[in-house]
Parts: C-alpha cells; sequence; structure tokens
C-alpha cells in the first residue's frame, strides 16, 4: 500500500485524502489545526505549521510520495529532501517559482506564453504613470482568495496602494474568467479537462460560481487549452495544475495565474467528469496511467462562503430545502470557524443544459448558507 504525504489539511487536502482512501492508499496529513478537514478522514494527522521543518521532514521521510495542498509551504527544506532523493510533486522548485507571482510571470513571460503586461514596482508613482489609470497591483507573495490585488483606478487611489513587495499589471478588459485543469505524470503523459468559466463575488474578489464547460466559441476553448497544456509543460510538472486565464473582450487569451494542486475551479470534475481532479493528481504523483477527461455531464459548481456579519462555531442552514433540488450534491468541508467569506463547503450542479443547471445552482446559492451559531 502507497504511503501519499500531504502537507496542507484543508479542503483540498480532504478531497485527496478521500479518493487516496477509495483507492487504498495510507495517508498522512500536516496541518497546524488538530483535526483539520483532511486530519478528520486521514490515517494520520501531524499537527505542525507549513514552515516547520522538523515536522515536514517527518512527513517526508514517512511516506512515498508528499504533495501539497497549498503552496506558500517551506520550499528550502523541501527542496533540499527533493534533492536528496525524496519524491516531492509538484517539485519544490516549481512551488518556488508559484510562490512569488512575480517570479511566475516573468517565468510565463520567457517561456513565450501571453501575460499581460507587468513591471515590478520600485516607485510606485512614477511607475503608476507609465502603465495609466487603471493599472492592478498584486502582491508578490502570500495573496490569495482575493488578498493581495488592488486596482488603481486615480491618483487619489495610491494612498490605498498594497504595501510590501508587489508588481503592477496591465488592466485587462475582461470579457470571461476561463481555467482548465492540467495532469501531467513522470513519463510526460498529459490530460487536460475542459474549459470552464469562472465568476468572482466582487466584494471579496473570491471565486463563487464555475461553470463548465465554458460558453465561449470553440476556437477559444481550444486556444485556453493548447495554452494551459503548455504552461505545464513548460514548467515539467507532475501533478494537477490550475491554469487561470483571462479572455479579453478583443478575444485575446492571458495566463493569470497558476496552482500546482488542484484547484476551486475544478471541484466539478468529482460529480461531472469520469475522473475527478483529485483522483488525477494522485494518478500523476503515482506516476500511474493518467484517467479520462471527458465531461459526462455539464455542470454549474457554487462556493459556500461564509456569511458576511456572521464569526464562530459554523452552522449551515437551508440544507434540507437545496437537497429537493435535482442533480444537486453539498460537500461542507468540516472547517470548526466560520467567517466571512471563508470557504466552508461548495455544491454541484448537474443537468443535460448548462444554464438549466445555473438557473438551479443560483436558486440553490439564495437558500444554502454558512452562518454562526447563536
Amino acid at each position: 500500500m502507497k504511503r501519499i504525504g500531504i502537507i496542507g489539511g484543508g479542503q483540498l487536502g480532504k478531497m485527496m485524502t478521500l479518493e487516496a482512501k477509495r483507492m487504498g492508499f495510507h495517508v498522512v496529513v500536516l496541518d497546524p489545526t488538530p483535526r483539520s478537514p483532511a486530519g478528520q478522514v486521514a490515517d494520520e494527522e501531524i499537527v505542525g505549521g507549513f514552515h516547520d521543518s522538523e515536522k515536514i521532514e517527518r512527513l517526508v521521510r514517512s511516506v512515498d510520495v508528499t504533495t501539497c495542498d497549498l503552496e506558500h509551504v517551506d520550499t528550502p527544506t523541501l527542496k533540499r529532501l527533493y534533492d536528496q532523493g525524496y519524491e516531492i510533486a509538484p517539485s519544490p522548485y516549481i512551488l518556488e517559482i508559484v510562490q512569488d507571482k512575480l517570479q511566475q510571470k516573468t517565468f510565463l513571460k520567457e517561456k513565450g506564453l501571453p501575460v499581460p503586461r507587468f513591471a515590478p514596482v520600485v516607485d510606485l508613482v512614477e511607475d503608476v504613470k507609465s502603465f495609466g489609470f487603471p493599472v492592478v497591483q498584486k502582491a508578490r507573495k502570500g495573496g490569495y482568495d482575493g488578498r493581495g490585488v488592488f486596482v488603481i483606478k486615480s491618483e487619489e487611489e495610491l494612498a490605498k496602494a498594497l504595501t510590501g513587495e508587489t508588481y503592477l499589471e496591465e488592466y485587462v478588459e475582461i470579457e470571461k474568467e476561463l481555467a482548465v485543469m492540467v495532469a501531467r505524470n513522470k513519463k510526460g503523459e498529459i490530460a487536460c479537462y475542459p474549459v470552464v468559466e469562472m465568476y468572482f463575488n466582487e466584494e471579496a474578489n473570491i471565486c463563487d460560481v464555475v461553470i463548465a464547460p465554458a460558453r465561449v466559441e470553440e476556437g477559444q476553448k481550444k486556444r485556453a487549452q493548447e495554452i494551459a497544456v503548455e504552461v505545464v509543460k513548460a514548467l515539467e510538472g507532475v501533478g494537477i495544475f490550475g491554469v487561470e486565464m483571462f479572455l479579453s473582450k478583443d478575444g485575446e487569451i492571458f495566463v493569470n495565474e497558476i496552482a500546482p494542486r488542484p484547484h476551486n475551479s475544478g471541484h466539478y470534475t468529482i460529480e461531472a467528469c469520469v475522473t475527478s481532479q483529485f483522483e488525477q493528481h494522485l494518478r500523476a504523483i503515482l506516476n500511474l496511467p493518467l484517467g479520462s477527461t471527458k465531461l459526462l455531464t455539464p455542470a454549474v459548481m457554487v462556493n459556500l462562503l461564509g456569511e458576511k456579519g456572521y464569526s464562530g462555531p459554523a452552522k449551515v442552514v437551508g440544507f434540507e430545502e437545496v437537497l429537493k433540488i435535482e442533480g444537486l450534491s453539498v460537500h461542507v468541508y468540516g472547517k470548526r470557524e466560520t467567517r466571512p467569506y471563508r470557504k466552508m463547503g461548495h455544491f454541484t450542479v448537474v443537468d443535460e443544459d448548462v444554464n438549466r443547471a445555473l438557473a438551479k445552482a443560483l436558486a440553490a446559492k439564495k437558500i444554502l448558507k454558512v452562518i454562526s451559531e447563536g
């Protein structure tokens, strides 16, 4: 029985663990929170931080292959162990590139992949002048789920700009935000999933709704898949990767960000594809044959976010009512504490007609909520 180590015990780690247990593997999770979502279903949980070198080394040495459910981890320790011959996938050298978004963009540009114009911030006022308004300012490290991104629309807003190490990116007039999941194993075999549309909660700038397949032209779908595959080939990645892209108003496609792991935009694959993104990730990191990425049915995935104004012990309301909706499946992650916009779960609606699935999903979104006790 193969032993799989996962750094990170959040929802991605949990869904990865559930697939691993179904396939008969032994799972050890590392997370700072005792009884983390993944820790609740894994064989073992090591309680430790993502930069706890000693605990990370203990995990890596105890398993056949180590992977991550987040990229903000102790790469120096992982690189040392990887160089000693321990199996870590994706490579910590890839994690290092992805951790720094300026380095990520530079890598993509050097590989000839389409990205918006960007430049590091040296003198914010002068640098903004060279781009003009509006311009997007992004934190180089640590940003996720809407954090670390600020659109500067005027000189007055410069006072609200992000501090720390940042870079500027051209503001792209976006028609749609797209994403593609791509898997690659050590043999170099590649499996590419359908293109999906992503919609974001405007207040929190966090992914809210994912529609599969994307409602764009066939040529645009083909181009997006080609770009996503080229990204993973350029990285020589092992595992599954989420490639987020912009479709501009004039029909161009740009790479926005890479996630070197299962990704929010791939949750729909659990119900809608032959092989879920989580099973595919395991196949890839264990160098097994990759599974079919065929879309069996259109689907819409909605993130179940903590309601604004609620913090504390989590309480799900509307559960029984939404289960009456045909084709709907609910995933609750098992996080004990809720807070505004925290990802507490998701639900997926499948239907032969994608627009009907979307209508059902938006109806369910008004009913299913996460609040706090009391």
